[in-house]
C-alpha cells in the first residue's frame, strides 16, 4: 500500500490507542477543538518525536503558546 503523505502521513497516524476500541487516536481529533494557536501547540507537542526534528517541533509549540499568551494579555489590557 502506497503511503499517503497528504491525508495520512505516518506522523499523523502514530498516536496512542483508544483503551476501549483500540483505534489510533489522531492528533486532529483532540486539537481541532482548541482554536488555531492552542491546536498547533498541541499538534507540535503531540508529534515532536515522530519526524526526527524534536527540538524544532518543541520550539514551534512554544512559539504558538507564547503567541496565545500574548494575545490573551493584550486582550486583558483592552478590556480594562
Amino acid at each position: 500500500m502506497k503511503e499517503d503523505n497528504v491525508n495520512h502521513p505516518n506522523h499523523y497516524t502514530n498516536g496512542p490507542k483508544c483503551p476501549y476500541c483500540k483505534n489510533i487516536i489522531e492528533c486532529i481529533t483532540i486539537s481541532e477543538f482548541f482554536g488555531f494557536l492552542l491546536g498547533n501547540t498541541i499538534k507540535y507537542i503531540w508529534r515532536n518525536n515522530l519526524k526526527g526534528k524534536q527540538l524544532e517541533d518543541l520550539k514551534k509549540a512554544k512559539w504558538y503558546l507564547e503567541r496565545e499568551i500574548n494575545n490573551l494579555e493584550n486582550l486583558e489590557c483592552t478590556e480594562k
